[in-house]
């Protein structure tokens, strides 16, 4: 999809399954909101094609797609009732006004929010609104629902509370959701899929926790979740594991297709570091502060090299954390680490 000389997004191609919860991941400017208005109907890509239902979409605009759309802004009526602003798209559609109060009373019912049919969208708090906006979509029975970060407006325990509700009411329907948003978090909790795109680019489509164990780019790598970078060059490489060569000594982790002698980088999540001595796989760093989180401890310093270093301690063994202003070493499993290719 290009404007003018700007190419939004290259060469994206992806499936989404009948019933399934399919989030596109990604900061601010890499092409996931574009992708979902060529979805909806709002855009015509330059290239390519939108199926649905393995039917061709070109040529057809919003109105005459299986989808429906949430924006962030949720676009409620303010003057219109809580029941007529779900009932919306039907009277649009030509439905009586018994016909379109009785969808409407029986979302209501879906969405927890029986007897406030006659309430205004002023009345209610975030999280109502939030769901008389997803019971509107859904009235006109789409197969297809787009949401393009529709909880970014909501505060931190507001979203955490919407994140189950959205994925407990995806399931109750069994619509397919397209879920836009750069919260990692708000992906891995509520998605059976994530496409992670970068600079109009998909990185890697995979289940969350395929995701966040085995991420196929370095831009997955330090997007999704938080990790440890350490820079090297391959000293060997067999079965499935590849030894780095790094300021901190040889290092060993998972890897594939890397030649040796190139320039790679390992990739260790917080919570595999644990503080060791005299162990392989160890790695130095000078600790800044701890931050104590509740169920853990984040410990941040840098490695040798000045690169910034997070490791996550159990509070069962806070005894263990490593005291602020002190050198530290850390160990992990090869197992929990991977190694990926610079280039």
């Amino acid at each position: 999809m290009t404007f003018g000389a700007t190419r939004a997004v290259r060469d994206v191609s992806f499936s989404v399954e009948a019933g399934e919860f399919f989030s596109i991941l990604g900061p601010s400017g890499c092409g996931k909101t574009t992708i979902l208005r060529m979805i909806a109907g709002f855009l015509e890509p330059t290239e390519g094609k939108v199926l649905i239902g393995g039917k061709d979409m070109a040529g057809l605009g919003p109105n005459a797609r299986p989808t429906a759309m949430i924006f962030q802004s949720l676009a409620l009526f303010p003057l219109m009732s809580v029941w007529e602003n779900i009932a919306f798209g039907l009277e649009a559609r030509g439905a009586s006004k018994a016909e379109r109060r009785a969808k409407a009373d029986e979302l209501l019912k879906l969405i927890a929010l029986e007897g406030y049919g006659e309430r205004m969208p002023g009345e209610l708090s975030g999280g109502q609104r939030q769901r008389v906006a997803i019971a509107r979509a859904l009235a006109v029975e789409p197969k297809v629902l787009l949401l393009d970060e529709p909880l970014s407006a909501l505060d931190l325990k507001l979203r955490q509370h919407m994140r189950a509700e959205l994925r407990s009411l995806q399931k109750r329907t069994g619509v397919t959701f397209i879920y836009i948003t750069h919260d990692q978090s708000e992906a891995l909790a509520m998605s059976d899929r994530v496409a992670v795109m970068s600079e109009g680019v998909l990185q890697q489509v995979a289940a969350p926790r395929e995701l966040y164990d085995n991420p196929q780019t370095a831009f997955v790598a330090r997007f999704v979740g938080e990790t440890n970078a350490i820079a090297g060059k391959v000293q060997t490489a067999a079965d499935g594991m590849i030894v780095l060569d790094t300021p901190m000594g040889p290092l060993r982790g998972r890897g594939q297709g890397l030649a040796v002698g190139q320039a790679a980088t390992l990739y260790v999540r917080p919570e595999a570091l644990m503080p060791v001595t005299g162990q392989g796989n160890a790695i130095a760093a000078s600790i800044e502060r701890v931050d104590f989180e509740g169920a853990f401890a984040l410990a941040h310093g840098r490695f040798e090299d000045g690169r910034p270093l997070v490791a996550s301690i159990p509070s069962t063994r806070l005894a263990d954390a490593p005291k602020v202003g002190a050198r530290a070493d850390f160990g992990f499993a090869p197992e929990h680490a991977v190694v990926l290719g610079d280039g």
